[in-house]
């Protein structure tokens, strides 16, 4: 997280702010390390409102416990274009593999997510090496507009998350006009959209909490298992034959 991020949160009531409790969530010996969170945003604007909702859940986030990083997408080559060793690929996948869920927020542009946001998505492989660097972490998903309320965007990110195999959880955060949503500063300003935004990110907080320990067992799958199993019969049947011969 970075260190010059205002953390301060003058928009949160705090008898009302709960940070998720593993007691009460049912599960007293879960690991005890702060969840760890991935955000991603999707406009290179100087005043992009998408990072900007962003940075309003960062701090969100960090009140409830989390550790956070931001992807800066500037300078990220169109997918394929470069190797996958690329400095901006790699640090994307490295935050990936370090994290336990995502935050991804894109614009509206043209009814859809912008290509910004989709060009990182796709720079994540669903698989290499044995690594998934999706596969099992926690999602949610938020869009900025600047008309009116809409959820094109939110429903291609949850489409997304479901071919990434991530757990994208119930709640998330439209945010219409946003441009009338944030003060000079930048900083969202109070009320329902605001407060939705802290929904969206408690909750993701306690699914994280929920599934990080056991994520592996939740996407282990009957048709993998069988094919290994079948790939370490052909590779013992191949030894067996090597070894007569």
């Amino acid at each position: 997280m970075p260190s010059e991020l205002d953390l301060s949160l003058p928009n949160i009531t705090d008898e009302h702010f709960q940070i998720p409790d593993l007691i009460r969530l049912g599960i007293p010996n879960a690991s005890k390390h702060p969840p760890r969170i991935l955000l991603l945003y999707g406009s290179l604007r100087e005043r992009s409102y998408s990072r900007l909702l962003t940075l309003e859940a960062e701090r969100i986030l960090h009140r409830l416990g989390a550790e956070t990083r931001v992807y800066d997408p500037r300078e990220l080559p169109v997918v394929d274009s470069v190797s996958a060793d690329h400095p901006k690929v790699a640090e994307l996948r490295e935050f990936s593999l370090w994290s336990e869920g995502h935050v991804w927020c894109s614009p509206e542009r043209h009814g859809a997510i912008t290509g910004i946001l989709k060009n990182q998505i796709d720079w994540l492989p669903l698989e290499n090496r044995g690594v998934r660097p999706t596969q099992g972490r926690s999602l949610a998903v938020m869009q900025v507009s600047g008309g009116s309320q809409s959820f094109n965007s939110v429903n291609t990110l949850r489409l997304l998350g479901r071919w990434m195999r991530m757990i994208t959880i119930p709640n998330q955060s439209s945010v219409p006009k946003a441009y009338e949503q944030f003060d000079e500063a930048g900083r969202m300003l109070p009320g329902p959209l605001y407060d939705r935004v802290v929904d969206v990110m408690e909750e993701l907080v306690k699914f994280t909490l929920l599934t990080r320990d056991v994520s592996s067992h939740l996407t282990d799958r009957y048709s993998e298992r069988k094919q290994r199993a079948e790939k370490e019969a052909k590779a013992d049947q191949a030894k067996l034959s090597g070894a007569v011969g």
